[in-house]
């Protein structure tokens, strides 16, 4: 493993997000160190999402809501996405994407799949995601879903048919990384099972 040197660090923001400045330098592909450079870390903890699919239906569940960030960008502002949510400090990662899914949908998982661990922006930030497959429940009702007033959540259902999802994906009309990422897994494991 090669060498880093961390000179100095020290956080610029302390608040909901943190952002940490470093002065590094790290051991080059000739084995020789760099000159020390100045490095900038986002730190907003590790996230949770789930490509969630109704079996009796043959219909993937997608939430769709405000994302002020891409709106700055001229972009929609409103995103098809997949529900997801923040890890709580010493929260199991499974158990977060389940209560995320409860809250932003309504409804409840029979199975949970482990797909990936990815970073979203490994050249600004710390953030990982766990991304899940995961399939309701038919057996119990759907409660309200919609996200938590208390967090100023405002989130609509999305429920579309694989070929409808495949369309929408093939047309480039889902902005959202992990989103993409969930379906072209699920492109790639249907391909595999079709002989």
């Amino acid at each position: 493993m090669k060498r880093v040197e961390i000179l100095s660090q020290r956080r610029l923001v302390d608040a909901f997000f943190k952002l940490d400045e470093a002065e590094l330098r790290h051991e080059r592909t000739d084995g020789s160190m760099s000159a020390p450079m100045r490095r900038l870390n986002l730190e907003r903890g590790n996230g949770v999402a789930a490509l969630v699919y109704h079996p009796q239906r043959a219909q993937l569940i997608f939430v769709r809501q405000f994302r002020y960030p891409t709106y700055l960008h001229s972009g929609p502002g409103w995103l098809v996405e997949l529900p997801a949510g923040m890890v709580d400090r010493d929260e199991d990662p499974t158990d977060t994407m389940r209560r995320e899914i409860s809250e932003e949908t309504g409804y409840r998982l029979r199975d949970l799949e482990r797909v990936a661990q990815f970073y979203l922006s490994p050249g600004g930030s710390s953030e990982q995601i766990y991304l899940y497959y995961a399939e309701i429940d038919p057996d119990y009702p759907r409660d309200t879903g919609g996200g938590i007033a208390e967090e100023q959540e405002d989130i609509e259902l999305v429920e579309l048919s694989l070929s409808e999802a495949w369309r929408m994906l093939d047309a480039g009309e889902f902005a959202d990384a992990k989103t993409i990422i969930a379906l072209q897994w699920m492109r790639a494991r249907q391909s595999e099972d079709t002989p």
